[in-house]
């Protein structure tokens, strides 16, 4: 039995160098709206970066993981939930501005309903003892699954001395000495974009590895 699971972007048969990343094309605006319809209506808590990167990397081949991470940090640096920035980037990637407009509506749909019908609820059992009780294992749940995403989409950057130390850096001016996080993208990010800008030397020495690749 054949599994239906695309395959993730960049994938290839063992040995073999992985295949540049396309855009997909041609993607339909409604299964762009039923997807991030779906992850908006089972993602809870922190726990949404494990969804959106289950369905849109692993299940749908929209992102690979290098594309996967960009869009998650531009998310992350601007304004706004991570998960609605993110509907739109990946929207408009794959059809443009109806793309965008769709993802979005489809990801804000089920949690803006959901908050106004459970919002209603709990102002009527705010001192209700099981319903904290309730709130508190949805958190520790999210906090989990963000843990475990974590691991999954950064291992690469836990990987190196100076992505370390960046993530390092960046830890403890946020936890420790509270300062605030526009401070912080605004002195972190310059440095981390300056430290990994192109070099003309690396990219020849790239360029020279895939001619020797396709050499036979």
């Amino acid at each position: 039995m054949t599994s239906s699971t695309p395959p993730v972007p960049g994938a290839t048969a063992e040995g073999e160098p992985p295949a540049p990343y396309a855009v997909p094309r041609n993607v339909p605006l409604w299964e762009i709206f039923v997807t991030f319809l779906f992850i908006g209506a089972i993602s809870f808590g922190g726990g949404v970066v494990a969804y959106l990167r289950a369905s849109l990397v692993i299940k749908k081949g929209w992102l690979d993981e290098d594309h996967f991470l960009s869009a998650l940090g531009i998310s992350q640096a601007l304004p706004g939930l991570n998960a609605t920035n993110m509907s739109i980037i990946v929207g408009d990637r794959l059809r443009g501005l109806p793309g965008a407009l769709v993802a979005f509506t489809g990801m804000t749909l089920p949690g803006g309903s959901m908050v106004l019908a459970l919002g209603v609820a709990y102002a009527a059992n705010a001192h209700n003892p099981y319903v904290n009780a309730t709130l508190v294992g949805v958190g520790a749940a999210a906090v989990g699954m963000l843990s475990a995403v974590t691991l999954q989409i950064g291992h690469k950057q836990l990987g190196q001395i100076l992505n370390v130390a960046i993530i390092a850096a960046t830890v403890l001016m946020v936890s420790v000495l509270h300062i605030s996080l526009i401070w912080v993208l605004l002195t972190v990010g310059p440095v981390a974009v300056f430290l990994f800008r192109p070099r003309k030397g690396a990219e020849g020495a790239d360029e020279a590895d895939a001619r020797e690749r396709k050499a036979p």
